[in-house]
């Protein structure tokens, strides 16, 4: 692994300058007449259809790490790591009934966050503010990992091996998301929207020739299956020969079952709380857009339960490393012509590449309006939103980058953890505010205070497989009153709702004021076309923003 080849670096290098062109180009792609406003800069307009959508949507929700982890859980025998894929089923009905929603009453009042939407449906700037802040905590960890799927990458094809200097090690790194720092500030959403087309290509065609190559060397999928079984079988036996309890397997064991359900479930809920996925859906055109999507997205899935059985094909392959990151990467290497590699090592490294630029605009955005506007320039214009926004989606791409270099791999995958059960705790407020305002705001700051606080507490003290002394070392923890094991997420969301409901039910019955809400019942059903919609993206610099 220590060599560079030529020819996969030659690809690697083709596909990424293509897309950095790409990236510069987008700025005059479908673009109105400036991009001097949160809704061109951060959300393309407001203008893409079905089809851009659709490779944005699904460009942003299968990253990078996506496709390097998802098929490590399943080569290193993580019996739950195929929960993945019921989850992404589970999760495109709830988009298809709350986002139209959302949609419709972002694009009547202009909303670019869904911080905005708490602030002017519970008139409770501090529940925005914590929702806000949340966002960019459940934020920061995930543009790091995609870091760490261009390092992983990297690393196969041999860049930087062999270095004592962390300058010539990282440099590679540090000069693809200097790139993706610049082209993401000159074109906004756009750039990602365009690079979505070649990122999803490659992605659909390395794994539809590995799937159907692949099992025509290491004997079908009989043979991956049934050696996939073996190795299993291998490890529990060492592993009780150890004095340790067997880990390894191709389903889950019954005691984990609620531990795979409930990973299922609180995942579903909780991806399209994530402040990038909502930029996507807002940048929709019309409502129509997002049910077509929703009903279009599952071919991913199908994409992703074949991506997974790629853990089991390397291990049939004999790869042996590790680091379970680098068991596909490598699997690549050893079982295709080095051309093909490179093409599937820019597939992984663009999939980083798309997803890292939504999610840096996502948190600048949150930064913008529900900090800087809502506290420190209320006057703020259009124009003076959009360049705070740029400035910011630098910062932190740059405090990704400073969580990769300087700090060692598990530490943003442990934070990342974290990002499901923080992001989880936002539901309440986010989605419940869709369809009632019976929840307090004051109710819903308290749940979501208590969810945060008991979820971090829980995560913390979980330990690792490879060390009881560590922390962050799992999603899953003992769920109280119970001896099962479930997703942490999930048992605070748990929480957080009753203590919502407990709060609500005192707070009414004190009398304590609701706040107001500049919201009206029509909003939610609004339309491309219909009054106060279509005017949004054609806001001219330097007038008044249309938040309300």
């Amino acid at each position: 692994m220590s060599g560079v080849h030529g020819v996969e670096l030659g690809v690697f290098v083709f596909f990424f300058l293509l897309v950095t062109v790409m990236g510069f180009v987008a700025a005059r792609w479908r673009r109105g007449e400036h991009l001097d406003s949160l809704d061109e800069w951060g959300l393309g307009g407001r203008s893409f259809g079905t089809f851009v959508s659709w490779f944005l949507i699904g460009g942003d929700i299968y990253t990078a790490y996506t496709f390097v982890a998802v098929p490590a859980l399943l080569y290193a025998g993580n019996m739950i790591g195929f929960f993945a894929v019921p989850y992404t089923i589970i999760l495109y009905p709830i988009i298809f009934v709350f986002l139209p929603r959302l949609w419709s009453v972002s694009h009547r009042h202009g909303y670019v966050t869904p911080a905005d939407f708490i602030r002017g449906r519970f008139g409770s700037k501090g529940l925005a503010l914590a929702v806000a802040v949340t966002g960019v905590l459940a934020t920061m960890p995930y543009i790091a990992l995609q870091l760490v799927g261009i390092q992983v990458v990297l690393e196969v094809m041999g860049i930087g091996n062999g270095s004592d200097s962390w300058f010539v090690k990282d440099l590679p790194l540090l000069i693809a998301f200097a790139v993706l720092a610049a082209y993401t500030y000159s074109s906004g959403l756009r750039a990602p929207a365009l690079i979505a087309f070649v990122k999803d290509t490659l992605i659909y065609i390395v794994i539809i020739v590995a799937v159907i190559y692949l099992p025509t060397k290491l004997g079908g999928w009989d043979g991956i299956f049934a050696a996939a079984k073996t190795s299993f079988g291998h490890a529990n036996d060492a592993a009780v020969a150890a004095g340790k309890p067997p880990s390894a397997g191709i389903i889950p064991a019954q005691p984990l079952h609620w531990a795979y359900v409930s990973l299922a479930l609180g995942s579903a809920l909780a991806l399209f709380m994530y402040p990038h996925s909502l930029t996507g859906v807002l940048a929709s055109k019309n409502r129509s857009v997002i049910r077509r999507n929703a009903s279009l997205l599952p071919a991913y899935s199908f994409l992703l339960g074949l991506l997974a059985l790629l853990g089991f094909a390397a291990v049939a392959a004999g790869v042996k490393t590790d680091n379970a990151q680098l068991a596909v990467p490598l699997m690549f290497r050893a079982m295709f012509p080095d051309w093909f590699a490179g093409v599937a090592f820019a597939a992984i490294a663009i999939g980083a590449l798309v997803p890292a630029a939504i999610m840096s605009i996502a948190a600048a955005n949150l930064w913008t309006r529900n900090v800087y506007k809502a506290f420190i320039n209320p006057t703020a214009t259009p124009k003076q939103e959009a360049r705070q926004s740029k400035l910011i989606s630098l910062v932190v791409k740059f405090g990704a980058l400073i969580f990769v270099v300087a700090l060692p791999n598990e530490f943003a995958i442990n934070l990342q953890l974290l990002g499901g059960v923080w992001i989880l705790q936002t539901l309440p407020a986010l989605v419940g505010g869709l369809y009632t305002r019976w929840f307090h705001r004051y109710a819903l700051l308290a749940g979501w205070a208590v969810g945060m606080v008991y979820g971090t507490w829980v995560a913390y003290i979980q330990p690792s497989a490879a060390d009881p002394h560590a922390h962050f070392g799992s999603s899953l923890a003992v769920v109280p009153l119970t001896d099962t094991k479930g997703y942490i997420a999930l048992t605070a969301f748990v929480l957080n709702m009753v203590v919502v409901v407990l709060a609500t039910l005192a707070m009414r019955a004190l009398k304590v004021s609701e706040g107001v809400d500049e919201t009206r019942p029509d909003d939610y059903h609004a339309d491309a076309g219909d009054p106060g919609v279509h005017e949004v993206p054609l806001e001219e610099p330097g007038t008044a923003p249309a938040t309300g």
